[in-house]
């Protein structure tokens, strides 16, 4: 078990080089035609050695046989060309020709195709970007949060000074209690008394 971070990548069996593969194939393609298809088992045996698959080892073998026959067939026929028959002949060419076509066709569709899909296993998948990215927190640079900072400060020391160009309301005053009222009041009262007293008089006489 491995724990939080990358995890490690699986090593990949290391693969010839470009430039390797073909001076390879250049080699065995010029040995099997420079000897008349005598040579094509070491091309198959270089392909099944490569691919690892039962079939390549069957054709391996079967052209080790039509190798075989081959030089047989050509180690039996007389040493003067003029003493051949022209179906000997004809028969010895199209023997050569479809050995050399058929191994050397083989051999290079099946090995270019083989390396091809090896690098194409051991590349690494191409990179998508999420669907749905995460936000990111935004990071104000220093100088950016210390003129934010003095911004705010600035805020904060205005709105706890007063404005001097605001109208300031004067508190209301106190009204005074109705001394018009006990005024009346007291005349109201005098008046009564000037009145009985007029009456009482008024009685007595």
């Amino acid at each position: 078990m491995h724990g939080y971070g990358p995890t490690p990548q699986q090593q990949t069996t290391s693969l010839p080089s470009p430039a390797t593969l073909t001076t390879v194939r250049v080699i065995l393609v010029t040995a099997t035609v420079l000897s008349c298809g005598l040579l094509g088992w070491v091309a198959m045996l270089r392909l099944a050695i490569v691919t690892r698959r039962p079939r390549d080892w069957v054709l391996l073998v079967v052209v080790m046989v039509l190798n075989a026959a081959l030089f047989a067939f050509i180690m039996g026929t007389p040493d003067d060309p003029d003493d051949m028959s022209d179906a000997s002949v004809l028969l010895m060419l199209l023997w050569i020709v479809a050995l050399l076509a058929g191994v050397i066709t083989y051999y290079l569709y099946v090995e270019i195709r083989h390396y091809s899909s090896l690098r194409s296993l051991g590349s690494p998948p191409p990179y998508t970007a999420p669907a749905h990215p995460a936000p990111l927190p935004y990071q104000q640079h220093p100088a950016q949060q210390q003129q934010h900072q003095h911004q705010q400060h600035q805020q904060q020391h205005q709105q706890s000074q007063p404005n001097p160009y605001t109208v300031q309301t004067p508190p209301p005053t106190p009204t005074p209690a109705p001394q018009r009222l006990d005024q009346v009041r007291a005349e109201l009262d005098e008046l009564s008394d000037y009145l009985r007293k007029e009456n009482r008089e008024g009685e007595g006489r």
